[in-house]
């Protein structure tokens, strides 16, 4: 199906409009969304992508509506990884909870554009060098086994070269002001930590978007579905880390899963690269007779794959007790450092009650080795200490 200007134009005013919505009535005033909030507004946008997958299905054809699936499938996996990165960041910039909404949103929008150029980029090199297949196959392949590294998540640095660009080109408070961007300390205009949790994620978004776009255009070329399957990925996804908020922890296997199929992708690119092939140094120029892996078969391991990693993850006793360390490690942290509204830090403190008593119930090999974490213990021991200082010792 060739896509018209005007189809073009009411998509991109569509996405721009839910963006819009989004920042008018859930992100301009700061609070924290409920987690019945969370799951009916991430279902929204997860019904929208799929009603628009089924419009692609119905009038661009079953490849066409196949592929956009796949695609769909893929970013979103991709997205939700990423989530743990700005966890991460999140957490170490100490945002309040109520202020994340604003981040996460920016994130997503500035993810949007950084892909669409990607996008645009890539499309033009594949148009003009048939090569390029072969780069984009290897990075995927390259990126797979980079997702099996070791990843010490706690002690990762949120800094990049944006971010220390942004502390040398202008002055920085260490202070929050709400969700303001700038503020005035001491009679001069500084920076808030705000503004520098989003230059962080930007820059960590250039990154995602040097992964996800060869995965998308791996499983298609059509411009449209690229762009459409990697904008409804992202929508949604500010709604998505609230809701998972407990959960993200605890797919300790989505790496893995999310590694096979980038594997998977980059192999199915490589042969597509051999059988479209005109390098002069392979098989002399000529196109090598090879098996094209189909959309839809690329569907169905997409599918799989991401179904036996969850559910691995949901039923594994190990990832169960990385989430309620996890979990515990954040709520401890946001009580101490990030939050400042007494009904907040007592619904922390709440949380971080629950999964101390979950904790206590695990098997002893798990609970030794809790035992065994100093940094964390400490961390469990102030915060109580500073709670019991606050509203007096449980009796």
């Amino acid at each position: 199906m060739d896509t018209s200007a005007l189809i073009w134009w009411a998509t991109i005013a569509g996405i721009v409009g839910l963006l819009a919505f989004d920042y008018v009535f859930h992100v301009r005033k700061a609070h924290v969304p409920t987690i019945s909030e969370a799951a009916v507004w991430s279902a929204v946008y997860v019904g929208i992508a799929v009603l628009f997958g089924v419009g692609v299905l119905v009038l661009g054809g079953p490849a066409m509506g196949t592929e956009y699936f796949a695609g769909y499938l893929t970013e979103k996996a991709l997205s939700v990884d990423n989530l743990f990165v700005f966890l991460v960041i999140m957490t170490s910039f100490r945002v309040p909870r109520a202020d994340q909404q604003k981040v996460l949103l920016f994130g997503i929008v500035f993810s949007l554009i950084a892909r669409t150029g990607f996008i645009l980029v890539g499309a033009a090199l594949i148009n003009t060098f048939a090569w390029v297949f072969y780069l984009f196959g290897l990075a995927l392949l390259i990126t797979a086994g980079n997702i099996l590294r070791p990843r010490d998540s706690e002690n990762r640095s949120p800094d990049n070269v944006m971010v220390r660009f942004a502390r040398a080109l202008f002055r920085t408070s260490s202070f929050y002001d709400g969700d303001k961007l700038f503020t005035i300390r001491d009679g001069k205009r500084v920076m808030t930590p705000m503004l520098l949790v989003m230059v962080a994620i930007g820059g960590t978004d250039i990154m995602f978007a040097l992964d996800s776009i060869p995965a998308i255009f791996g499983l298609t070329q059509n411009v449209y579905v690229v762009f459409t399957a990697t904008a409804f990925s992202l929508l949604g996804l500010r709604q998505l880390y609230f809701l998972l908020d407990g959960l993200l922890d605890r797919l300790v296997y989505l790496s893995y899963g999310l590694a096979a199929i980038l594997a998977f992708i980059g192999v199915k690119l490589i042969l597509h690269a051999l059988h479209e092939n005109n390098v002069p140094f392979v098989n002399n120029g000529q196109r090598v007779a090879v098996i094209e892996i189909s959309t839809g078969v690329s569907l169905v391991v997409i599918i799989g794959v991401l179904v036996v990693t969850v559910i691995g993850s949901l039923v594994s006793p190990k990832g169960r007790a990385v989430n309620l360390v996890s979990a515990a490690r954040r709520h401890a942290t946001e009580y101490l450092t990030c939050e400042i509204d007494p009904a907040v830090r007592a619904d922390v403190f709440r949380r971080l009650l629950a999964e101390e008593a979950q904790l206590r119930r695990l098997p002893e090999k798990y609970r030794a080795r809790i035992r065994a974490e100093e940094q964390l213990m400490a961390l469990l021991r102030r915060a109580h200490e500073e709670h019991d200082a606050v509203v007096g010792p449980r009796p």
